[in-house]
């Protein structure tokens, strides 16, 4: 990663990129905080670009350093661009303790929590959960239905190593064990001060600004990132995800955590209001806003049903 220096331009006559030169380290919690400098190439025009020079697709090939191991967008620490760093560390983990991060999730968050026969990197060669894989839907771009099965679709894009980003394959009932351990501060999977590290704001003011301004870049990155969330809600980022310094009226008080994957799963952890809640849908494209609305209406009601306001 930052082999390339930073991408500064792309000259289209040429099909070739500039770039400027840069050798700032990067550090584990850059990588946890999207402030490293590792843009997703699919989330980048510029990336993009590079990636077709070069006649690669985005986010391809199957290790993490084929997918990940790009031109940087910016100085390392500098600013917020959604990419691959939960990737780089979960490969961080496989070279500091040789577990792969499938060994080591299970033997430190799933057996623990009782959820190991219900989640894994590798669903189609786990004799437990093979059978019971769920079907993948996809709606029109304009987000009509029918809703139609996809069976070409490939979360991991070829890859062959566990990503850190985007590869756990778990069900519903033991998504929600998991999540409701960590909001109840589960001791058996981390120690109180770790929790309340996960949770703590991580931005400077420089990183936040540019969080903020990065959801409303354009409406693929308000639909795919902001989560249905008002711009009007100042936003920062915490270890466990994306972090509202604001509430929003009726849906979620100050200080609510949210996050989300590919097939339109969302959850959050509403802490001051006591609540913590998930719902997964199995739907492409990710995060369409009619999707979008009726996990609003879900968080809606769990506060309503909680007697907040």
């Amino acid at each position: 990663m930052g082999q390339y220096g930073i991408i500064t331009a792309f000259d289209d006559e040429t099909n070739s990129a500039s770039f400027k030169p840069d050798s700032t380290p990067i550090t584990l919690r850059m990588l946890l905080t999207h402030t490293s400098g590792n843009e997703y190439d699919w989330m980048n025009p510029l990336l993009m670009k590079w990636r077709a020079s070069r006649n690669e697709m985005p986010w391809g090939g199957p290790t993490v350093e084929d997918k990940a191991a790009i031109p940087l967008a910016y100085v390392p620490g500098t600013s917020w661009a959604y990419g691959p760093g939960h990737d780089w560390a979960g490969k961080a983990i496989h070279l500091a303790t040789g577990l792969t991060l499938e060994e080591f999730m299970r033997r430190h968050m799933w057996t623990p929590l009782g959820i190991e026969n219900d989640t894994s990197f590798w669903p189609k060669t786990n004799p437990a959960m093979k059978g019971r894989l769920a079907d993948l839907s996809t709606l029109n771009e304009k987000g009509e239905p029918p809703a139609v099965d996809d069976p070409t679709w490939d979360m991991l894009r070829g890859g062959t190593e566990c990503l850190g980003g985007a590869g756990v394959f778990t069900s519903a009932q033991a998504y929600y064990t998991f999540l409701s351990a960590v909001f109840r501060r589960d001791p058996r999977l981390l120690k109180e001060e770790s929790y309340t590290e996960l949770f703590r704001p991580q931005l400077d003011s420089t990183a936040e600004q540019a969080l903020n301004e990065y959801l409303a870049l354009s409406p693929a990155h308000t639909q795919f990132l902001a989560l249905g969330i008002p711009h009007t809600v100042r936003k920062t980022w915490c270890l466990a995800g994306l972090l509202c310094l604001d509430g929003q009226e009726g849906r979620f008080k100050k200080g609510t955590t949210f996050w989300a994957g590919v097939p339109s799963t969302v959850w959050f952890m509403d802490h001051e209001a006591g609540i913590c809640g998930t719902a997964l849908c199995q739907i492409l494209p990710p995060m369409l806003p009619a999707v979008i609305k009726l996990h609003e209406e879900f968080q809606r009601g769990v506060l309503a049903m909680a007697g907040n306001k």
